[in-house]
């Protein structure tokens, strides 16, 4: 009888060579086959509906939470300026300047609590070398929130904050004249259209008549003509501000020019009250004695919303969110002190906006070294330059 072999016998014998070279596991009997179920990739669960949403609300949040963060932030400056409006123009009116003095001495005690907690050092007069710009950042901080708060008096609040629009603009001149920075035509010609709408919120009287000059609110023409040149002192704070920030770059804690503001802010306005004998006052209502307080924590509250947001947003779109500031100044204008934008302030306004939203979306992005651990962008580290274009005012 003859048996049939099923393998061809040259080929087993290659095959039986070629594996005699090989180490197979003891277990090789037991491994499965090419063809095992065991191989085969197992199906993706099916995810149900509330899990794809929660995947997509998660990634929507990723994606835009630091913007959020910076239009918090313009909710609680609006806020801060409400409250100083509501202070100096409710039953107990509180002064200007005891409003800045409660402010900067509790911003002041919060930044020497946050030095010490974290060990920073030079915590009174920032590091060598950059202490001059430091006195000229909080002289220049100074000067912008005495003109931001003064304006408030008899300036609406949309009007009062769109005119700080005007500052980016007249940085971009300064920068030009003091930093040798190139001005483009296109920024001229920006810089020109904002102030026909400063002219339009302005409404001076010899241009627009007594009627027009007014406005809605009670304040005279000449009342709203001085709080327009405070609001400018104001810009030109800002505006100085920005160029002692450029200026310092990277060479300081982001913290020093807040200490270096708030501090200087105290002394001015401590000792312009003795020189005044401005007559300080205590709110009697609950109310008034909250809202001097929370004036200080809006003011603290916005930077810190700020400063995250900044640093989890690119410059084009946290610029495009500093202007929601606009709309919440004028709802809380319309619902607390129930008034409305005339028609030539709404104009000015949108001129100013979108001057100043040009020049944002036409500035060129500067790419910097990345910076090593000990200067990283965090909210325990972040340096002055974070605040290129939003200085604590």
């Amino acid at each position: 009888m003859t048996t049939i072999c099923p393998f061809n016998t040259s080929v087993t014998t290659q095959y039986a060579s070629l594996s005699s070279g090989l180490e197979l596991p003891p277990d090789h009997a037991d491994m499965p086959e090419e063809t095992s179920p065991l191989l085969q990739p197992e199906p993706a669960p099916q995810r149900t509906t509330s899990e794809r949403w929660r995947s997509a609300r998660s990634s929507f949040l990723d994606v835009n939470l630091g913007l959020f963060l910076v239009v918090a932030s313009q909710f609680f400056f609006s806020a801060m300026n409400m409250s100083v409006k509501w202070l100096n123009s409710s039953d107990e009116p509180v002064p200007i300047l005891e409003i800045i003095l409660v402010r900067t001495t509790i911003t002041c005690l919060f930044s020497f609590v946050y030095m010490y907690w974290k060990n920073i050092s030079d915590p009174l007069l920032g590091p060598k070398g950059i202490r001059t710009l430091l006195a000229l950042r909080g002289f220049s901080g100074s000067l912008a929130v005495f003109g931001v708060y003064f304006s408030l008096q008899y300036l609406s609040l949309s009007d009062a904050t769109v005119l700080t629009f005007v500052a980016p603009i007249l940085t971009g001149f300064s920068g030009a004249a003091f930093l040798k920075e190139h001005l483009p035509i296109g920024e001229i010609l920006a810089g020109l259209f904002s102030f026909v709408g400063v002219v339009l919120i302005s409404r001076p009287q010899f241009l627009f008549g007594l009627q027009a000059s007014a406005g809605p609110s009670e304040a005279t023409p000449a009342q709203r003509m001085l709080s327009i040149i405070a609001a400018l002192f104001g810009i030109l704070g800002i505006a100085g501000s920005y160029l002692t920030l450029r200026a310092m770059r990277e060479r300081t804690h982001v913290i020093h020019p807040v200490v270096s503001f708030s501090l200087q802010s105290v002394l001015i306005s401590a000792l312009s009250i003795m020189l005044f004998k401005v007559p300080l006052v205590v709110p009697k209502r609950t109310l008034g004695l909250a809202m001097l307080f929370l004036n200080a924590l809006f003011g603290i509250l916005g930077q810190v919303f700020l400063t995250i947001g900044l640093q989890r947003e690119t410059a084009a779109r946290g610029s495009l969110a500093i202007y929601t500031s606009v709309i919440f100044a004028m709802v809380f204008e319309f619902t607390i002190f129930h008034t409305t934008p005339p028609a030539l302030s709404i104009i000015g306004t949108l001129m100013i906006v979108s001057s100043a939203i040009y020049i944002t979306l036409t500035k060129k992005t500067v790419i910097k070294p990345e910076a090593d651990s000990s200067s990283k962008r965090s909210l325990h580290g972040a340096s002055a330059s974070d605040y290129d274009d939003y200085p604590e005012a």
